[in-house]
């Protein structure tokens, strides 16, 4: 383990921290590199896994046989299959989306994002239609985003469109800041795959219409708050993690700014942490903590002090942070825990599932699905 993992959990063992632990307990293990957890009837999961397989978990913890019809998948580096969530009408559709690392020709990719219907035995994917597909496809195996979120409208229910988050494959980084591609965006795109008309570039000239925000970085972590507010957080260079409120047209300065530097100590942009016409994040993490993952806690099995809270995921000191805003859902981060220091693996997805406890996933050739225990 490196040095400052380990002083992280150090500093992170105090009797009082102890104390405040939560609990886990194991649902399922010997899932590959998983990345992400839905949930379905009967207390089922579906678990994507980013080698390219697509699994049902039994209410046991029985880990299913890969489920078919999945499109071709780029698996290779951080690329494969990554996020899938079920449609909020999906006890009567049986939709769900799942997007992935897509292979074009002469090694290139891109994110795509794909629906289908799981079929009543779960066994295989149906009628399965691409939605979206990155442009361009570039030669990359890194920075792919990829967090799925349903939007909702201003009367609280599901508006038909769908968020995508978009990294910028690291070899483009410029291309975060121009409106002619799709890198590090966040685009926002219907449930049959059309453009929304109130989408903020919309027949500007030069400008691609699903762009919904732009200079973004790596975003692997999304989420609607039930204020109806859409959340993310994105991976800095070395240091300067972001959690941002993407905001129609915004420009949230990658890579003209940052709170990091470059992996090799140099400056990042212009040197600075904010830039003319864009945005700071509402939180940073430097030095790094390699977010995945984003949940906010609305259920009461945890007590009131976590109701309201944010739940983050870190890959590189293997915890959960719960985080604190001013007031329940919104506002700044006030006070940051760190959950679970102990637990030694990769933490790449948290959701809240509807029985109102927290599950994560962890990110491992042998990783588990987690259900977090309030503390006693």
């Amino acid at each position: 383990m490196r040095l400052a993992a380990v002083l992280a959990i150090l500093t992170l063992l105090t009797p009082a921290a102890i104390a405040q632990q939560p609990a886990y307990a194991t649902v399922a293990k010997g899932l590959q590199h998983a990345w992400a957890v839905a949930f379905l009837p009967e207390g089922r999961f579906l678990v994507s896994e980013r080698p390219g397989t697509l699994r049902v978990v039994e209410a046991n913890g029985r880990v299913g046989k890969p489920v078919a019809g999945l499109p071709a998948i780029a698996a290779g580096g951080q690329g494969g299959l990554l996020d899938v969530i079920t449609d909020s009408d999906f006890a009567r559709n049986r939709q769900i989306y799942f997007c992935y690392a897509e292979p074009g020709s002469a090694s290139t990719n891109s994110t795509a994002l794909a629906r289908a219907r799981l079929s009543d035995d779960l066994s295989r994917l149906d009628a399965v239609q691409v939605l979206f597909s990155q442009k361009p496809k570039v030669n990359s195996q890194h920075h792919f985003g990829c967090r799925i979120v349903e939007n909702r409208g201003a009367d609280g229910q599901p508006d038909g469109t769908l968020f995508l988050t978009l990294g910028e494959r690291y070899s483009q980084r410029d291309d975060a800041q121009t409106l002619d591609n799709h890198h590090g965006k966040v685009v926002r795109v219907t449930k049959a795959g059309g453009i929304p008309k109130d989408n903020p570039f919309v027949g500007q000239t030069g400008a691609l219409p699903e762009i919904w925000s732009l200079g973004h970085r790596n975003p692997q972590g999304a989420t609607l708050s039930p204020l109806g507010a859409l959340w993310i957080h994105e991976h800095g260079p070395r240091g300067g993690d972001e959690i941002n409120l993407p905001q129609a047209g915004a420009n949230y300065g990658w890579p003209l700014v940052s709170f990091g530097r470059n992996y090799d100590f140099t400056a990042v942009g212009t040197g600075g942490t904010s830039y003319p016409g864009t945005l700071a994040p509402l939180h940073h993490w430097t030095p790094s903590i390699a977010p995945s993952g984003m949940a906010f806690v609305t259920s009461e099995r945890y007590g009131k002090a976590w109701q309201g809270n944010l739940l983050v995921g870190s890959l590189k000191f293997s915890y959960l942070a719960r985080l604190e805003l001013e007031r329940p859902y919104a506002g700044r981060v006030v006070r940051e825990h760190r959950l679970l220091p102990t637990l030694g693996e990769r933490v790449r997805d948290v959701r809240q599932g509807p029985d109102g406890y927290i599950y994560l996933l962890t990110d491992a050739a042998d990783g588990r699905l987690l259900r977090l225990l309030p503390a006693n």
